[in-house]
């Protein structure tokens, strides 16, 4: 199978090339076994990278970085993670026009007084969206920088009541064969699950998106809704959120079934903390030749160290 990977990021110099190479020949042997066709993989055209609808005039919002500039749209929709979509950073921007998002709603359940369903249609008359300027880092060694559309996560918090044993906050993504081919395949446990703490929910920085670059979100990139949280890798922001619920203990997530030693709860970055496999002390910008420091909680540890006081991050990872 040839992979083309695109000239701005060689994923030689920031993935593991025998972690990657294994992955692909598991993926490659179970499509042996089953058969492509049974994977119903679509062979049109890939995905146009240029998201949708424009959003209209944004409101700004002072959390966003004001001397960094943005990554190229390009980079950002063309080379990513969304595993229910294929393997490889290129899979995502060739198979995600399967998506269907709409109709789409969110159910929100668990330790509530009164479980709940939104339509994205509601979700988005929520607050006036803002657009938020945030670094991401991938704990693959990639990093960007996203302007996001979007609204606080406390938003929520108006239209259900959760009781006062929801600790956690979790999130469920869609899961459906039809759309999502891989999901046949159980190289993960589907459908992808995130959690987080409740406080670090509610912290003026997480947001729930809802379209990037000033336009509603690309498919590859999540559409219609995702979570962004700034400070912890990108894998903790679940793409295609159809559940969030409120728990009380601390839930395994998709990761830290799969790779427990290697995929911790809480995912903060932390360059002093490597993954099993590669150092996590620099990275590599999309769209950038040289590699650069990685900040500790990716550069917002003024906004954010408090919340895990006391804590041992090295053990806590």
């Amino acid at each position: 199978m040839l992979i083309r990977h695109p000239h701005d990021i060689p994923p030689s110099d920031i993935t593991d090339p025998a972690h990657y190479a294994a992955r692909r020949k598991f993926i490659q042997t179970l499509l042996l076994a089953g058969g492509a066709g049974a994977l119903g993989m679509a062979h049109g055209n890939p995905l146009d990278s240029v998201p949708g609808a424009s959003l209209g005039k944004l409101q700004s919002s002072p959390l966003s970085l004001t001397d960094e500039k943005a990554t190229p749209l390009k980079s950002v929709t063309g080379y990513g993670n969304f595993y229910e979509f294929g393997p490889d950073k290129e899979s995502p921007a060739k198979h995600a026009h399967r998506l269907r998002t709409r109709p789409w709603s969110i159910t929100v359940d668990g330790e509530v007084k009164t479980a709940k369903t939104f339509a994205i249609e509601d979700i988005l008359k929520w607050a006036p969206l803002e657009e938020r300027i945030y670094r991401m880092r991938c704990v693959e060694g990639w990093s960007a920088v996203i302007p996001w559309a979007g609204f606080p996560f406390s938003e929520l918090l108006k239209r259900v009541e959760p009781t006062g044993n929801a600790k956690f906050v979790e999130f469920w993504t869609l899961s459906d064969p039809e759309q999502m081919p891989f999901t046949r395949i159980p190289f993960l446990d589907w459908p992808y699950m995130e959690a987080i703490r409740l406080d670090e929910a509610l912290h003026p920085l997480t947001i729930l998106a809802v379209g990037m670059y000033g336009e509603t979100m690309p498919k590859q990139n999540g559409a219609p809704i995702r979570l962004v949280v700034p400070w912890k890798y990108g894998f903790k922001g679940a793409k295609s959120i159809v559940r969030i619920r409120f728990v009380e203990k601390q839930p395994e997530t998709t990761w830290t079934k799969a790779g427990p030693e290697e995929y911790g709860f809480y995912s903060n970055v932390n360059p002093d903390v490597p993954h099993r496999r590669w150092s996590q002390s620099h990275e590599r910008r999309l769209g950038e030749f040289f590699k650069r420091k990685t900040l500790p909680f990716n550069g917002y540890a003024e906004q954010v160290a408090s919340l895990y006081a006391g804590m041992d991050l090295r053990k806590h990872f």
